[in-house]
């Protein structure tokens, strides 16, 4: 028998660095700046649709235009789906990066919350 043949198994440490970083770290911080990024577009874009509302309010009072209560409502309420609709793919889309897809998703929310 030949002692300097030493069988090598393939690493499987789940707390190298290596692993960790490959599929904790990377996909969180992938998740982390698209929610950061997602929650500063709606804000933006909710100050530019409360900008635009103000503006038909002003044009209202002035004369310029008339304006339905209940074509506003449903305006904001396609709105409202349509940003639902964008959060719950973009997490669909993150929870693909890693086999588990808790890292990325988590980033996400973490980013949220961080924005």
């Amino acid at each position: 028998m030949n002692n300097n043949a030493i069988n090598v198994a393939p690493s499987t440490d789940i707390f190298s660095s290596a692993f960790l970083l490959s599929s904790v770290g990377a996909p969180f911080i992938i998740g982390m700046a698209v929610g950061y990024f997602a929650k500063k577009m709606l804000r933006t874009a909710l100050f530019i649709g409360g900008a635009a509302i103000v503006l038909l309010f002003v044009s209202e009072y002035y004369g310029v235009v008339q304006i339905n209560d209940a074509g506003l409502q449903h305006a904001a309420d396609v709105a409202t789906d349509a940003a639902k609709s964008s959060s719950h793919f973009l997490v669909a889309r993150l929870s693909s990066i890693t086999s588990k897809g808790v890292s990325a998703s988590v980033g996400f929310f973490a980013g949220i919350k961080l924005g």
